[in-house]
C-alpha cells in the first residue's frame, strides 16, 4: 500500500510538471507574439517615416536629374560670366590717386646729357656712381654703388609750398640675406653756408628723411621730419603698404603741401602726415643715402612740379590746358597708371560742362625721327582720348584729336628739363 502511495505521488509530481511547462511554454509564446507585434509595429513605424521623407525610385531619378541640371545651369551660368569678363585695364589700378602733376616743371633729369660709365655731371658724392643702362628698363640710369655714401644734386632748386617730386627707382639686391633702405631727403642749407656735398647726417638747419624700404623690412615706409635744436623723432610717419620692390622699376611719388607729406607707391598711397614738417622750412636742396654697401639703386626720371593746377580755370575759362600729368613710356603711346589722377580732373571738368568740345594735342621733344614723333604724337592723343571714353564715360564725339610731334616747342631742346616740358598733352577748348 505504500509503494502504491509513493508511485501516485511520483505521477502526481510528474503531471503537475508538464502542466507548469505547458503553461510556461504557453506564456513564453504569448510573450513572443507580443515582442514580436511590437517590433512589427515599430518596423512599420520606422518605414512609414523613412518613406514620408524619403522619394520612391522614380521620384528620385527625377529630383537627381533636377538637380544636375540646376548644377549644370549654375556653372554654365558661371562660366558664361567668367568669359564676359573683360580683362582688367590697366589704367584702373590707379584710380585711388587723388594728386594731380603741377602745369610747370622745376626740374627734371633723365641723364640722357651723360656718357655710359660717367659720373653726372650735375651731382656729387663721396662715395661712387656712374651712368648705366639695364636690361629691364629703357633710358639711361644712375648706378648709385657707393657704400655709406651719400648721393648730391649740386645746384639749389627753388622749391615752394606745394610741389611734387617722382622718380622710377630699381633698388639692386647685392645680398641674398639683407637688404638695407635708401633714403630721399629735402633740406634747407643754413643760412650762408651753402654745400653742394652734404654728409651730414641731418644736412641744413631743417629738413625731411624718407626712407624707402624694402619687403624684408617690418617697416616699408618710414619719414622724420627734422629742425636744429628740437627733437629729430618727433615729427615722424610709418607705413607698411606696398614696399619698393627690388630688381624691379618703381615710380615713387612724393607730395608735399606745406608741412603735409603723401607717399605714393604701386598705383596707391602708402602714406599720408598731415604735420610731417617744421613750419616755416623752405627746402633748396635734395639728396640720396644709403645706409651701408647694400644700398646701391638705379635711379632715373627725377621730375619736380609744383602742384596741381586750377583744371576748371584753365580748361574753361582760359580755353586752354597745358599739362605733364599724363606721361608715357619711351616711345610709346600707352597712357601710364599714374596719369589718373590728371585724367579725372579733366573728365569732371567735362561732366559738368556737357557743352563743351576739346581738341587733345599730343607733343614730343626733337629726339628721334621727326616723322615718327608726328605719328607717336597722333597716337598718344588718340590714346589719351580713349581712356577718357572708356574709364570716364566721356562722349567720344566731344573730343578731336591731333599729333604735332616736335613742331611747336616751348623751350629748347637741349637739355633735359627742357625737353620735358615739349613731351606734353594740350586740351583745347573749341
Amino acid at each position: 500500500m505504500k509503494k502504491v502511495l509513493i508511485l501516485l505521488g511520483f505521477c502526481l509530481l510528474f503531471s503537475l510538471q508538464a502542466d507548469a511547462q505547458k503553461w510556461l511554454n504557453k506564456l513564453g509564446n504569448t510573450a513572443k507574439e507580443a515582442a514580436k507585434s511590437t517590433m512589427e509595429r515599430r518596423v512599420e513605424q520606422k518605414t512609414e517615416e523613412v518613406t514620408e521623407g524619403t522619394p520612391n525610385e522614380a521620384e528620385s531619378t527625377v529630383i537627381k536629374e533636377e538637380t544636375e541640371a540646376e548644377e549644370k545651369e549654375e556653372t554654365g551660368l558661371k562660366e558664361s560670366k567668367e568669359e564676359a569678363k573683360e580683362p582688367p585695364q590697366k589704367l584702373v589700378s590707379a584710380g585711388k590717386y587723388d594728386f594731380v602733376p603741377g602745369d610747370k616743371i622745376l626740374y627734371f633729369e633723365d641723364f640722357s646729357q651723360d656718357a655710359i660709365g660717367d659720373f653726372p655731371a650735375l651731382w656729387t658724392t663721396n662715395g661712387s656712381g656712374e651712368v648705366k643702362t639695364v636690361n629691364i628698363a629703357p633710358g639711361k640710369w644712375f648706378h648709385m654703388n657707393g657704400e655709406d655714401a651719400v648721393y648730391c644734386y649740386t645746384r639749389q632748386i627753388d622749391f615752394p609750398d606745394n610741389f611734387i617730386v617722382e622718380f622710377d627707382i630699381i633698388p639692386e639686391k647685392k645680398d641674398k640675406d639683407y637688404y638695407s633702405s635708401i633714403q630721399f631727403s629735402l633740406y634747407q642749407e643754413r643760412t650762408g653756408e651753402a654745400k653742394e656735398m652734404n654728409d651730414e647726417l641731418y644736412p641744413g638747419e631743417a629738413g625731411l628723411h624718407i626712407d624707402l624700404g624694402f619687403s624684408s623690412m617690418d617697416t616699408s615706409w618710414e619719414t622724420r621730419g627734422y629742425k636744429e635744436g628740437d627733437n629729430l623723432d618727433w615729427l615722424s610717419g610709418q607705413g607698411g603698404k606696398n614696399p619698393v620692390l627690388l630688381e624691379k622699376v618703381n615710380h615713387v611719388i612724393l607730395w608735399i603741401q606745406k608741412r603735409r607729406v603723401r607717399i605714393y607707391h604701386q598705383n596707391e598711397k602708402v602714406l599720408d602726415m598731415p604735420t610731417n614738417i617744421y613750419p616755416d622750412v623752405k627746402f633748396n636742396r635734395m639728396r640720396f643715402s644709403g645706409w651701408d654697401r647694400y644700398s646701391a639703386p638705379y635711379v632715373t626720371n627725377l621730375k619736380i612740379t609744383t602742384a596741381s593746377p586750377d583744371t576748371r580755370s584753365k580748361l574753361i575759362t582760359e580755353g586752354k590746358l597745358v599739362t605733364y600729368g599724363i606721361t608715357f613710356d619711351v616711345n610709346k603711346a600707352d597712357v601710364k597708371p599714374e596719369s589718373y589722377g590728371t585724367l579725372k580732373s579733366i573728365a569732371d571738368v567735362l561732366n559738368e560742362n556737357a557743352s563743351v568740345k576739346v581738341k587733345i594735342v599730343g607733343h614730343t621733344d626733337s629726339d628721334g625721327d621727326d616723322t615718327m614723333n608726328l605719328e607717336l604724337s597722333r597716337r598718344r592723343a588718340e590714346s589719351v582720348k580713349n581712356e577718357l571714353v572708356k574709364n570716364f564715360g566721356i562722349d567720344a564725339s566731344r573730343m578731336e584729336t591731333e599729333g604735332a610731334g616736335e613742331t611747336k616747342p616751348v623751350a629748347p631742346n637741349d637739355i633735359p628739363a627742357n625737353k620735358a616740358q615739349n613731351r606734353r598733352v594740350e586740351f583745347v577748348k573749341l
